[in-house]
């Protein structure tokens, strides 16, 4: 298993996490089964968004004289009334099912205290201005939530709360079909297959101005629905060409400031499966030519951090420097952290000899030869 630091100063976490689907309607002795499977796997994050009761329960339970191993990332604002999952902003109903959770998980705190679910930038604006932001911060400086984090599909809602300053983690719907869409407070939109119909080109740039906000300031990036709940993958897939589980994965780890991945397992093996990643190859990764073969789709002119372009001649780590270019650009100025990232590579733009190898490998056209001309500009070497 690889793992990542959640964010700045966030704990390491597993690429590969596992989100809480798969607990729901199993047995305790089920719930434990997934658990023995992540430990033995390395998996140590996990998603809570469910206040199910009973998954809560078998799942505190299940992790008991092994809670260090396991990093919680459990929904505030998620609760249970009258046998059935509801989204509140009572904050009277948020403290009680907070407590309720660390009671039936049988824990004094978790890592990521989430707040549950905004796509709407009132509601945000509500969050960061009313009780619920002023509890969730209280219980992390109390110790009983380690970091607080959002969850959205929205990048307006996303880009705002990172902005605040008042979250460390974003929990956030990460693949190469949801990336195309602009942003709307209406989710359903992101998987109708009506929004795929019409000629899309390149990644919708406020969701890549999103994840190039959370790398710079430090905010931590959670993944769900990275494969967009089934739709990437099958026969009827969204952009009319089915994608593997690896290349779903590689394409929302080479996003900047992705940290985890929360992979909807129903089954043990399942979760085996998506593990696998880490030891695979990149050829069983690599979602370059597949991209390249969507009809009505373009990716031209836009680095994707596929790493086609390599090798380069004279080392240079292509797909790095331009990630930390890109992120300078965006930011208008050269921020602290690409500007320490970029001196530690071991090779620098100010190398390139524009042979263009690396132009002819590239499957979206890229001009990385003006890439590497503007980075030696702005990081000088």
């Amino acid at each position: 298993m690889n793992y990542r630091t959640l964010g700045s100063a966030g704990p390491r976490v597993s690429e590969i996490g596992m989100g809480c689907e798969g607990l729901v309607g199993k047995s305790y002795e089920q719930v434990k089964e997934f658990v023995d499977k992540m430990e033995a796997l390395g998996v140590n994050c996990i998603d809570l968004y469910t206040p199910n009761p009973e998954v809560r329960a078998n799942l505190g339970r299940a992790m008991e004289g092994r809670r260090d191993k396991f990093i919680l990332q459990s929904h505030l604002c998620s609760i249970w009334e009258n046998g059935q999952y509801l989204r509140t902003r009572d904050i009277n109903k948020v403290k009680a099912g907070f407590e309720e959770m660390l009671r039936l998980l049988n824990t004094d705190h978790i890592e990521i205290g989430m707040i549950h679910y905004s796509d709407a930038l009132a509601d945000w604006q509500a969050i960061a201005d009313g009780p619920i932001m002023a509890y969730a911060r209280g219980l992390k400086a109390e110790g009983k939530i380690g970091l607080v984090g959002l969850s959205s599909h929205n990048p307006e809602v996303g880009q705002a709360a990172v902005d605040s300053g008042l979250i460390d983690v974003l929990m956030f719907s990460v693949n190469p079909c949801y990336d195309l869409q602009p942003a709307d407070e209406d989710v359903e939109k992101l998987w109708a297959n009506a929004a795929y119909e019409k000629e899309l080109v390149n990644m919708d740039p406020q969701r890549q101005a999103l994840y190039e906000s959370c790398q710079r300031q430090g905010v931590g990036i959670t993944v769900m629905k990275v494969f967009g709940g089934g739709e990437l993958l099958g026969q009827n897939a969204l952009a009319r060409i089915a994608l593997t589980p690896f290349q779903c994965l590689h394409y929302a780890l080479t996003r900047p400031g992705v940290s985890s991945i929360m992979v909807g397992a129903r089954t043990t093996e399942e979760l085996e499966q998506c593990a696998a990643y880490c030891g695979a190859p990149d050829s069983e990764k690599d979602y370059a030519a597949a991209f390249a073969a969507m009809p009505r789709i373009s990716w031209v002119g836009h680095c994707m951090y596929c790493g086609h372009c390599a090798p380069c001649p004279k080392g240079i780590d292509v797909a790095a420097v331009t990630k930390l270019l890109n992120l300078s650009k965006a930011q208008g100025e050269v921020p602290e952290t690409a500007r320490e990232h970029y001196a530690v590579l071991p090779h620098h733009a100010g190398e390139c000899v524009a042979c263009g190898a690396c132009e002819k490998r590239c499957p979206f056209s890229v001009s990385i030869i003006e890439n590497m001309r503007q980075a030696l500009g702005i990081f000088g070497a």
